[in-house]
């Protein structure tokens, strides 16, 4: 249940990123944070509502408020690093998220066997070279290192938090739904102060209504993302469920094969294959 969850959380993660990047291109990255993120928050809601979601209020709400504050910071700086850098190089680094929901599992005692510890290394292996690092041209700008380590840092941190946050399903709603409105809530006050600066927060033909669905599969892929994970991480190892997870990388790469015609370079087809080899020891192990 751990594996499939978690590889589902891969799947809608690298979804959610890959039209991330592509909106970021036509509009700014603060905008696609805040209205993705406040679709998610209305259909979360109204789920909420739905399923007496208010009954499994408490104090582990307060994890996913702080989750709430690090995703948006998270998020913004992962759109900001892909729109200036290279996705060779940042999409394989954002996969340092894993280190903290990882170093969480170990802290809390949980031991991966043989099989599972090769697994891991095979699958973060196969997750950087399915990025295609880029060993030649010129040199990354370290603005766009710093965006995507602080990116890394703040999504192992929301990974860590949302898992605390709540125990049975309507608490997940509910927890989820709280992070969202903290997300919303950070956003606009992000977007005001960039605003006052003279920053324009639409492109220059208006707003793009016609991107409003993307933008909502954006936000609602990247909630139900977050939510499956939650799932993998309380019903199993959080080591396993966290690499298993990171495996987003390999579908953004796929998927801008598929939609956008880019070619797949060897590099990155050996470390599709790798991640699929470490895939199958995680969930054999």
């Amino acid at each position: 249940m751990t594996a499939l969850f978690a590889l589902v959380t891969s799947l809608l993660w690298g979804l959610a990123d890959f039209g991330g990047g592509l909106l970021t291109r036509r509009m700014p990255a603060l905008t696609v944070v805040l209205v993705s993120q406040a679709i998610a928050a209305a259909v979360l809601g109204a789920i909420v509502v739905a399923t007496g979601g208010w009954s499994e209020a408490g104090p582990r709400l307060w994890f996913a408020v702080l989750a709430g504050l690090a995703g948006p910071v998270a998020l913004l700086a992962f759109y900001q690093a892909l729109a200036l850098g290279p996705m060779g190089v940042v999409s394989p680094l954002a996969t340092l998220s894993v280190v903290v929901p990882v170093g969480v599992g170990l802290v809390l005692g949980e031991r991966p066997g043989p099989m599972q510890a090769a697994g891991i290394a095979v699958a973060v292996l196969g997750v950087v070279l399915a990025g295609g690092p880029e060993l030649r041209g010129a040199p990354v700008q370290r603005r766009v290192i710093l965006l995507t380590l602080i990116s890394a840092l703040g999504f192992g941190t929301v990974f860590a938090l949302v898992t605390e946050a709540s125990t049975t399903l309507r608490g997940l709603f509910l927890a989820l739904f709280v992070q969202r409105m903290a997300n919303v809530a950070v956003g606009g006050a992000a977007l005001g102060i960039a605003l006052r600066r003279g920053t324009p927060a639409l492109p220059p033909g208006g707003v793009p209504w016609r991107t409003l669905p993307s933008l909502a599969f954006v936000g609602l892929a990247d909630v139900a993302a977050t939510g499956t994970y939650a799932v993998a991480a309380q019903h199993g190892p959080v080591v396993v469920a966290a690499v298993l997870a990171s495996l987003y990388p390999v579908v953004t790469a796929l998927a801008a094969r598929g939609f956008l015609s880019e070619r797949l370079r060897a590099i990155q087809a050996a470390g599709a294959g790798l991640a699929l080899i470490g895939t199958v020891l995680l969930a054999t192990g």
